[in-house]
């Protein structure tokens, strides 16, 4: 009996190692990839006179939201618009000012195509990040930043993993690049985030 559960428990901790093994996989040749694009990226987000918009529906809105989040508290003024919901009056919150941020692993969201025309109206600059160049969205924008094509890490090869990770750390990465570059001090952190350990850390309050 201690024989059986131990070998389940092994075959758990391999699965979960190979799980995490993968995602390290996909996020190492997304970083493999990091060029140009990234550093036009990075200056689209510096120059921008307006706010940063990150658009994303399912999982990649997930992801949207945090790497919205990120760039809010870390000094470059940015709210998250989910797909569905810019089809029914929140592109009303873009303007020709701001830079949005259309996130889809396969480039070919149908919410976020039919927003396509609009955004063009406005005049907003777009920054896309997918996994195929190639895609309608990625070929829309004026910059695109590619995850590259690596296969999820679930046993159907199908779950929403190894793309969203790669995602979410290039979202980070274009984040914290635009907060150092534009010297965001731990004041101004503290500023955005009284609240928590962390702002307890940083303030001496709790909040």
């Amino acid at each position: 009996m201690e024989s059986k559960t131990a070998e389940k428990d092994d075959e758990i901790l391999e699965y979960a190692r190979r799980v995490v093994e993968k995602e390290m996989d996909g996020v190492g040749k997304m970083a493999a990839n990091i060029g140009t694009a990234f550093v036009a990226a990075v200056r689209c987000v510096m120059e921008c006179a307006g706010r940063v918009i990150v658009v994303g529906v399912g999982k990649s809105g997930h992801v949207g939201k945090k790497i919205a989040s990120s760039m809010a508290s870390t000094g470059t003024p940015a709210f998250f618009v989910h797909g569905d919901e810019a089809l029914h009056g929140d592109l009303g919150a873009i303007t020709k000012d701001d830079v949005v941020i259309l996130v889809s692993n396969s480039g070919e969201t149908r919410e976020l195509i039919a927003e396509l025309p609009s955004l063009e109206q406005i005049g907003s600059r777009i920054v896309s990040i997918t996994s195929n160049e190639q895609s309608t969205i990625a070929r829309f924008s004026d910059i695109h930043l590619s995850i590259g094509r690596t296969g999820e890490s679930d046993h159907l090869g199908l779950a929403p993993s190894s793309s969203s990770t790669a995602t979410l750390v290039l979202g980070d990465a274009l984040a914290l690049t635009v907060s150092s570059l534009r010297k965001f001090t731990k004041e101004q952190f503290a500023l955005f985030h009284p609240g928590g350990k962390l702002g307890e850390k940083l303030t001496g309050k709790a909040v």
